[in-house]
């Protein structure tokens, strides 16, 4: 059983311990547990109760979240290299911030949480416009796209997340993919996700990685 990793690897995780975390891992592969076993059943069960964690204390640790993410990632591509079939991803996303911001940490924290997850990323990276959000989405058939924004002005921009929307409705993409928001400007005003024509919002980042997996399994049941 991997009881005793999971409450090893969910301590070192919690006290941001990278290292710790690894060797956890390293360890129970050296005893004979298989990569799928370290991902399903000990990475994705992670990510999911620190998500659990956030949605009990909304100020939960802001460093907690982004180790959370970035083991959660580390891990699974390490170990996504030794399965021994290549694994079926639930879906692909295309990430980036907004027109005009330059913040990453949040996008940051959102990526290590759907890798973790099985979903395909595609960051591209901060100040893209709504154009690249939606022809990237179109060329890598994403199903989600996820813009970040930490101001208000990038948030509420016409070249942000509205330019998204009229372009998905100009080009008659709403049925096929689906836009998600995030960053402190939603915090502060929750309504504000609906006003940019967003599709749902999610108020950190490793919630938001639940969040996005939702609507790719309203675009793919």
């Amino acid at each position: 059983m991997l009881d005793a990793y999971i409450q090893s690897y969910n301590q070192a995780v919690f006290e941001t311990d990278k290292q710790g975390a690894l060797d956890v891992v390293n360890q129970a592969l050296s005893d004979g547990f298989s990569p799928e076993d370290i991902v399903f059943k000990l990475v994705i069960p992670a990510v999911e109760l620190m998500m659990t964690l956030i949605e009990k204390d909304p100020d939960a640790n802001l460093a907690q979240h982004f180790m959370t993410a970035q083991i959660a990632a580390d891990v699974t591509e390490k170990m996504l290299e030794k399965f021994s079939k290549p694994p079926e991803m639930i879906g692909r996303v295309v990430i980036g911030a907004a027109y005009g911001d330059l913040h990453s940490l949040g996008k940051r924290i959102v990526s290590g949480c759907l890798k973790s997850l099985m979903v395909d990323v595609i960051d591209l990276g901060t100040n893209v416009s709504a154009e690249k959000f939606v022809d990237t989405a179109v060329t890598e058939n994403a199903q989600v796209i996820a813009v970040s924004a930490m101001m208000v002005h990038t948030a509420t921009s016409e070249k942000g997340s509205l330019g998204v929307r009229a372009l998905l409705q100009e080009r008659g993409l709403e049925q096929q993919i689906k836009l998600a928001v995030g960053g402190a400007p939603y915090r502060f005003d929750p309504e504000l996700y609906i006003k940019v024509g967003a599709d749902a919002w999610a108020p950190d980042g490793v919630t938001a990685a639940k969040v996005i997996v939702d609507l790719i399994r309203e675009v793919k049941p």
